[in-house]
């Protein structure tokens, strides 16, 4: 340890000495993109420190040099004074010989030939101070639509490798101008070491085209085009932070009707952009929480519940009690939103943004590719020359704060999330990549206590998706550095994933994870559950596919399981009834309602049920015969296609256009119940081996229509009836298995309705009960748990 003196300004004071010490601290987690080195230095040059920070593939190192209070000060206040969007997950610090710096720097980054290991940061959303300066015409990045600092604008799409600096971006091609490097270099700036930082002089710049005609540049010029191209009722293809959006005007009903002819999406409902929260407001009954989240650096799609007067077009979101919102989180985006100076466009305050893409193919991220694959969708293209590296779609989530037991829940993991870490609570065996499901997939890549989760890919029915998925896992795997040993699939054979991984093992051991399974390990591991832990599982959704102890195969969704990483046991399941055409039926609620009637041995009557109705003569013969001989069916014990088969037979939905439509519509009726009215009572039956036979709650359904209850009534008895029939089978596995600890998971607890009555009755019961709250219920979570249960076996 060092001493220098220092003597006290006032005459006759003795001369005392002060400890000089050196420290090397080397920090992990999200420390890069996300001003921390900038911090670093601002807060030695406070505490007098010298030294200097840097970044290299494991995160940050620092070495400071001064007096050791002030040395003590910066090790506590560098984690607990970090920035609002780093995520500092260890310090460690070392004695270092006093070098006698004077003086704090930021290093020049260091490379390695390691395997990286600090975390890429996400997307994030544009920040106020940036927000001002876009509106600010005295300010020299007004009306600048890449404007950005250390505290927002794209990350994880254009970072090529790390450690985190701007030659290792897409940004790369932009030489910074004299000015931004001044702010570059600038300790004071907020954009000191602000690697994607650009102005109009530097960086990148936004063109407008049209098929065929000249092309328009220049901000002002360009916004303008976009404006009155969707005033006009036009589709206009947008360029943004992770690939191409299309947008046209939400109140313009011919417009929304175009888009969908166009994109071949029926029914589903689109995604909407707002202006800002006063018009959100106008749309739907939004909560503090969900305020707080669509104005959130992440900045979501936040489903909220959607006002009946909500001054849209009515084939947005038809059928659906949810508006799914988002507000500008780019500064492209809020220029849409502002008036051009100097020209007449009509501003849109609603405009739906909606993935660039064809319905189930990747979305467009190349200006080129755009341009061929959105020719038949888009009118116009608005296009830039900063490359995206990596394609990110929009996430959805739902808060909770409508409900007391319900915390924030995502529905699609991807920009703003992406390709943030899942911490797992144990070291996996070896290093894992899962390939995930067939719908809404994502996969997986782990490796020690770390489970990197990919952003979105969608469902894998085209050969644009499985290009989109090789392309991300071969990013992502060399982002890291991490040669995965082992490959998680799911078990079922057709999924696209699966065969891939067994095509690209290279000799590389395949573990098959059985679906069900796999969501209950998900959702036990982003709740940190040790790796002996077990829970009582309700795992209910469309489709998995099982093979019981027998051998038999068929599709699984009704599944109560007491499982654990390491394996599960079947203590029940839905009954198996059969499923004409297999897959056919998914899209036709009316045949599967048809075929559980007859199966369950329910009087159908003289074609009174709305399921008779809305089948042909030929139809029904054909499903009659099918059930009967067994022939064209597969079976299925699917909670999905329960709800299906109930949403058929209240009349609410007969034929789907998008996954668990049906469903949907079905809770929105029972949630639209007067909760101070008669409830039909209905419930399950349930064997000694635990097989739920649906058949007496569908034949007290079919009593209520014939005896003229409510639809809403029904409905919301059948949602109770679910609700009632989760409480009991927990109970019965806790009788067996001593557990109480219950995990909800399965795309079917996407349900509100259900997931709160459930919860509310097994805690009412002493569970504690397991939701999701960091990845999605339904197959965009399936990679997590297929990573953990596989990467936790030994060879």
């Amino acid at each position: 340890m060092a001493r220098r003196s220092s003597a006290d300004a006032s005459p006759g004071s003795v001369a005392s000495t002060v400890d000089v010490v050196r420290r090397r601290l080397r920090l992990t987690g999200v420390v890069q993109g996300v001003g921390f080195r900038p911090f670093v230095q601002r807060l030695a040059t406070e505490l007098g420190l010298a030294g200097f920070v840097g970044n290299d593939p494991d995160g940050v190192f620092v070495e400071v040099e001064g007096a050791a209070p002030s040395v003590e000060a910066f090790a506590a206040r560098v984690r607990s004074d970090a920035p609002s969007l780093a995520v500092v997950e260890t310090v460690t610090a070392s004695a270092q010989a006093v070098h006698g710096d004077t003086g704090f720097r930021i290093a020049e980054s260091v490379a390695s030939c390691g395997a990286p290991t600090t975390l890429v940061p996400a997307d994030v959303a544009t920040c106020a101070e940036c927000v001002c300066e876009i509106g600010d015409p005295g300010d020299r990045r007004y009306r600048y639509p890449f404007t950005n600092c250390t505290n927002c604008g794209p990350r994880f799409t254009i970072i090529r490798e790390l450690p985190y600096d701007r030659a290792r971006t897409t940004m790369d091609g932009f030489v910074l101008c004299a000015a931004c490097l001044a702010e570059y270099r600038d300790p004071a700036d907020r954009r000191f070491h602000a690697e994607p930082v650009a102005c109009p002089d530097c960086g990148p710049q936004l063109a407008f085209e049209r098929h065929g005609q000249d092309v328009i540049r220049g901000t002002d010029a360009v916004v303008a085009a976009v404006q009155e191209s969707i005033a006009a009722g036009e589709v206009v293809a947008v360029k943004g932070i992770g690939g191409y959006h299309l947008a046209c005007d939400a109140s313009d009903r011919r417009a929304v009707a175009l888009l969908r002819e166009r994109k071949g999406r029926v029914d589903k409902p689109f995604a909407l952009m707002v202006a800002n929260l006063v018009v959100a407001r106008e749309l739907v009954e939004l909560s503090a929480q969900d305020e707080d989240v669509l104005a959130s650096p992440a900045g979501p799609i936040v489903l909220c519940p959607r006002r009946s007067d909500a001054p849209l077009a009515d084939n947005v979101a038809p059928g659906s009690p949810y508006l799914g919102l988002m507000l500008p989180y780019s500064p492209l985006h809020h220029l849409l939103f502002r008036a051009v100076p100097d020209r007449t466009t009509r501003v849109p305050r609603v405009l739906v943004l909606t993935s660039g893409n064809l319905s189930d193919e990747p979305i467009c991220t190349e200006n080129g590719e755009a341009r061929v694959r959105l020719a038949a969708l888009a009118d116009a293209y608005v296009t830039h020359d900063r490359p995206i590296h990596v394609s990110c779609d929009d996430s959805v989530v739902r808060t909770g704060s409508r409900g007391r037991h319900r915390a924030l829940e995502p529905l699609r993991r991807s920009r703003g999330y992406a390709p943030l870490p899942v911490t797992l609570p144990f070291e996996l065996a070896v290093p894992t990549l899962a390939v995930g499901g067939h719908l809404k997939n994502t996969f997986c890549v782990a490796a020690g206590r770390r489970a990197w989760m990919s952003q979105h890919v969608g469902d894998m029915d085209s050969l644009e998706a499985l290009h989109a998925f090789e392309g991300g896992v071969e990013r992502l795997c060399a982002l890291y550095g991490i040669d995965a040993v082992r490959l998680a699939v799911d078990m079922h054979p057709g999924y696209v994933t699966s065969r891939w991984a067994r095509e690209n093992a290279g000799g590389r051991e395949v573990v098959p994870v059985q679906h069900h399974h796999a969501h209950v390990a998900a959702l036990m591991a982003e709740h940190g559950l040790g790796e002996a832990a077990q829970v009582i599982g309700m795992a209910f959704d469309g489709t998995g596919y099982g093979v019981d102890v027998e051998g038999h195969v068929s599709i699984w969704g009704g599944e109560v399981l007491v499982a654990g990483y390491a394996g599960f046991e079947r203590v029940g399941h839905l009954r198996e009834l059969p499923l004409p055409g297999a897959d056919a039926a998914v899209r036709n609620p009316c045949r599967v309602a048809l075929a559980y009637l007859a199966a369950c041995g329910i009087d159908g009557g003289e074609g009174d049920l709305a399921p008779h109705r809305a089948c042909s003569d030929e139809e029904r013969r054909v499903v009659a015969r099918m059930v009967e001989r067994g022939s064209g069916c597969a079976t299925t014990s699917s909670m999905g296609r329960l709800f299906d088969a109930v949403a058929s037979l209240l009349g609410v939905r007969q034929r789907v256009t998008y996954e668990a439509q049906a469903a949907i519509e079905l809770e929105a009726l029972a949630a639209a119940h007067d909760s101070g009215g008669v409830v039909w009572p209905v419930e399950f039956a349930v064997d000694a081996d635990g097989v739920i036979d649906p058949a007496p709650l569908l034949g007290g359904l079919v009593a209520g229509v014939r005896a003229g209850v409510p639809a809403a009534a029904l409905a919301h008895g059948f949602h109770g009836a679910v609700a009632a029939l989760v409480v009991d089978r927990a109970a019965a596995a806790r009788a067996e298995s001593g557990l109480d600890v219950v995990a909800l998971t399965g795309g079917t607890f996407q349900n509100v309705l259900l997931t709160t009555l459930a919860r509310e009755g097994l805690e009412a019961a002493g569970f504690e009960v397991l939701t999701h709250e960091v990845v999605p219920p339904n197959d965009g979570g399936l990679a997590l748990g297929q990573a953990v249960v596989a990467g936790t076996r030994t060879a």
